[in-house]
């Protein structure tokens, strides 16, 4: 683990242009290497985007993996670099709303992108919150912790510490940075299309923004063309949110990320089984045998 992780802080030096297509290589390399995750990727895609040819899917299959691979090389970046060059790569559209986060409980809602961590720098104008898996191998856990805190306070939530902590954060005037589009089974979850298909997801955002009446913030990092840095885009609070029916604000939530994921879908989480759930009677589409 330290030869890894001396091998990721030299990466730092390395202009983006060189990381990021060294980045692309590795990923082309893990495409094939990882058949596993592959028809993982593929699976989703033919589910979600059915519109498209079998070709058209394999492309942004394999793109997706150089920018997953591009990403976890270019957090050495968020690690290591110097404040200023971090700032130099970062496009905030339109800014940071930071007088918002600041005038009352804020949830900011970000999907998993391979950038969500670049996401999650942007929004650090201010102490927030978020939830944090701890590592099993303390080197990694502790340079993981170091990377989070470099840029202020952050208060790290474990999953089993529930819902209070997250609550208490929230009115103690800390934004909490959510990823809730994973399935993580039937638990808090609700059958809820995700591009048409029932998936088991977490109402946690509505009934965390109903219960602290807090407004809902959504942002999105995307790569820029050309290796030029990251676009993070804050998009404006919703309105009227969540609304009386938990369902239905769920619902709005997996429309919006649909909606972002048409427009940079190789840069989406798609090695991610994210139809594992399935309603009651209906067979797992992940037959990885085939």
């Amino acid at each position: 683990m330290r030869i890894l992780i001396a091998f990721m802080w030299l990466l730092h030096w390395l202009p983006l242009p060189i990381l990021g297509r060294i980045g692309a290589a590795i990923g082309s390399l893990m495409y094939v290497a990882i058949p596993k995750r592959r028809k993982i990727a593929l699976i989703n895609l033919r589910l979600c985007m059915p519109e498209l040819s079998e070709q058209e899917r394999r492309r942004i299959a394999h793109q997706h993996f150089q920018d997953y691979a591009r990403s976890i090389l270019e957090r050495s970046i968020l690690w290591w670099a110097p404040i200023p060059r971090l700032k130099r790569l970062m496009h905030i559209e339109p800014a940071v709303p930071q007088a918002e986060m600041e005038s009352g409980p804020t949830i900011l809602l970000c999907p998993h992108f391979v950038c969500l961590d670049i996401a999650g720098v942007a929004a650090r104008v201010i102490p927030v919150s978020t939830i944090y898996a701890p590592q099993s191998n303390e080197l990694f856990d502790a340079m993981l912790r170091q990377g989070r805190e470099r840029f202020g306070p952050v208060r790290l939530i474990t999953r089993r510490e529930g819902i209070k902590p997250i609550l208490r954060a929230l009115r103690e005037g800390l934004p909490y940075f959510m990823l809730p589009d994973m399935d993580f089974g039937e638990k808090d979850a609700a059958f809820v299309p995700f591009f048409g298909i029932p998936a088991a997801t977490l109402t946690a955002l509505p009934r965390l923004a109903a219960t602290a009446r807090a407004k809902v913030i959504p942002v999105v990092a995307t790569f820029m063309p050309n290796y030029k840095g990251w676009r993070i885009v804050f998009y404006p609070k919703w309105d009227n949110y969540p609304g009386d029916d938990m369902i239905e604000a769920t619902r709005r939530m997996n429309t919006f990320i649909e909606e972002r994921v048409r427009e940079a879908p190789s840069q989406y989480f798609w090695t991610h089984k994210r139809f594992k759930t399935r309603p009651p009677g209906e067979p797992s589409f992940y037959d990885l045998s085939k």
